[in-house]
């Protein structure tokens, strides 16, 4: 868990272990780093081998969050760089994860108040609005986006960047044959929904090649499976990262709720969906895995699987997780939110209010 870990591109972490991504609504309105933001990273940079931040849009069409931290122009930067030097002054590496909210993005955040998507095709979540179909002038463009934005991260000093392709935003969209009923070179089967992820992820590693003037992380974050149909299944996700290893990435996150879990949509031998993962394209392009991993030995029995590990709701409930376990005191990790120690934990407002308000998110004390 603990031992350095040097991935492709030739960056070293210092050990295993990540601190995930997670939405905090804590950035200025127009999208710059707020203060509140810098000391909530500060709090949980300590005793980790990375940081991947909360989802910065790529463009203002993009924005899915009030609070988001934007990578979208490049008066941004100045705040970027504040945020990368708070998580190396703690001694861990700082990934910005980089995304378009597509169909999830709500109208309120909006130019236009219209969000847009791969096709017309609303989500399935209760009172979605319709997106407007993307023009191809618009897809290449957001492509070209993409890019830009990782020229930012590098001019802001952040060690990589994580393209976000999971949890039903445009990446995903895009591949997707629920949201995804285009007839042009940007859909149609399984092998035409990836040209949009693939032309993003080639776009974002030409940046890294003409911009970058030390080694540079780029890793690809993708949820295996949607429950609907039609929706992606494992065999289209195995098709997808297989064509992901040829792209000179650093490595794939695998969005879980469960680490052990089993495929939600196909029926099988009920091994897990990230061994079979594995499995499949081998050991070569490393592996980052998330989902109920609360304890040491939860970690110990993960990393027998994969080499990385990224920690969310375990370090918002103990932000010492990575140090105590590191001491040898894993029996004073807290695995219950203190209702009372918001000050301590480093959660400002409105983060604390939507992180409470979700029943069941977050192992509290009673």
């Amino acid at each position: 868990m603990f031992d350095s870990y040097t991935l492709p591109s030739g960056v070293t972490l210092k050990n295993r272990l990540i601190l995930a991504p997670m939405t905090n609504f804590l950035s200025e309105e127009d999208g710059r780093v707020s203060e509140k933001e810098l000391t909530y990273y500060k709090r949980r940079s300590r005793g980790t081998g990375a940081v991947i931040t909360a989802c910065a849009n790529v463009n203002t069409q993009g924005k899915g969050f009030d609070g988001e931290i934007g990578v979208d122009r490049d008066e941004l930067i100045p705040g970027l760089k504040r945020l990368a030097e708070v998580i190396h002054e703690e001694g861990a590496k700082a990934i910005l994860q980089i995304y378009h909210g597509g169909r999830m993005s709500p109208p309120h955040l909006l130019p236009d108040e219209t969000p847009v998507s791969a096709s017309a095709v609303p989500s399935e979540r209760e009172g979605a609005a319709t997106p407007r179909e993307m023009t191809a002038e618009e897809v290449s463009q957001t492509v070209e986006d993409f890019k830009q934005a990782t020229r930012r991260a590098i001019e802001a000093g952040f060690d990589g960047v994580e393209l976000h392709g999971a949890n039903t935003y445009l990446l995903q969209q895009f591949f997707s044959p629920h949201s995804n009923r285009r007839s042009d070179k940007w859909g149609g089967d399984v092998w035409q929904r990836m040209t949009f992820p693939l032309e993003v992820t080639e776009a974002v590693k030409q940046a890294v090649r003409e911009y970058a003037r030390a080694p540079f992380i780029t890793g690809y974050r993708f949820s295996p499976e949607e429950p609907h149909t039609p929706g992606i299944t494992l065999e289209d996700t195995m098709r997808l990262v297989s064509e992901l290893t040829e792209k000179g990435l650093d490595y794939l996150h695998i969005s879980l709720r469960d680490f052990h879990q089993s495929s939600i949509r196909e029926e099988g031998d009920g091994s897990s969906v990230i061994r079979q993962i594995r499995d499949q394209i081998g050991a070569d392009l490393p592996h980052v895995g998330v989902g109920e991993i609360r304890t040491k030995e939860d970690a110990e029995k993960a990393l027998e699987t994969v080499p990385l590990l990224a920690l969310g709701r375990e370090l918002l409930i103990d932000p010492d997780w990575a140090v105590k376990v590191e001491k040898g005191q894993e029996d004073h990790i807290v695995t219950e939110m203190d209702m009372e120690a918001q000050e301590e934990l480093v959660i400002p407002e409105p983060m604390w209010s939507k992180i409470m308000s979700v029943p069941g998110w977050i192992p509290r004390k009673v």
